[in-house]
């Protein structure tokens, strides 16, 4: 069964897809862009933005029932790879072991000009 998750905690999709799609035991978030769901506004800084993305994922798993605990894979997004370290201390900070997979690449640009996109599948059980 497929099931569509949907919260104004977190920014509306932009374009055809679900914020979040619930399949069996797991949960396959969109990816997040740290875009304030209260005020449509996007913060500069990567650490305001990464930030502001985990927010949104965590608003998205909380109404899938779930949380980062249950997180088996993280995929993040960099508009440059010097922001590295710097994400990679706030996304430490959300977590706790095991940790999930990730994976960490660099784009060529991202929607809105942001600086960090992260998207994660969650296990239910």
């Amino acid at each position: 069964m497929v099931k569509a998750i949907q919260t104004e905690n977190a920014p509306a999709a932009i374009g055809p897809y679900s914020q979040a799609i619930k399949a069996g035991d797991f949960v396959y978030v969109s990816g997040q862009i740290p875009i304030n769901p209260a005020t449509g506004d996007v913060e500069q800084g990567i650490e305001k933005q990464t930030k502001q993305v985990l927010k949104n994922l965590q608003a998205i798993l909380t109404e899938a029932g779930a949380d980062f605990s249950q997180v088996v894979k993280f995929t993040i997004y960099l508009a440059s790879m010097d922001n590295f370290a710097t994400v990679n201390e706030i996304y430490g900070s959300y977590l706790q072991e095991p940790y999930p997979a990730r994976a960490t690449v660099e784009v060529s640009r991202l929607p809105k000009d942001v600086l960090v996109e992260m998207d994660v599948v969650a296990y239910l059980k």
